[in-house]
């Protein structure tokens, strides 16, 4: 698999953490959590700050600093 991690000639946001996968004959095979702890990073286009982070709260925490200070930010909200 390539390596998503954004970087300045890639920048963009990537979140990561493995599902947890129940059994085969269960009909909601999939759990609201996940098997791994998610991981996150960005690197923004238009001032090019990146981060990175670790946990639920903090690449949350990520995903907002991301949309609302940095890529869709500089692209007028696009």
């Amino acid at each position: 698999m390539a390596d998503l991690t954004p970087d300045k000639n890639a920048p963009g946001l990537h979140v990561a953490a493995e599902p947890f996968y129940r059994s085969h004959d269960d009909p909601a095979r999939w759990w609201n959590t996940t098997a791994s702890t998610p991981t996150g990073s960005y690197t923004c286009g238009g001032c090019g700050q990146s981060d990175t982070a670790t946990g639920h709260r903090d690449v949350a925490a990520l995903v907002n600093d991301y949309t609302d200070n940095h890529g869709p930010a500089h692209r007028g909200g696009r």
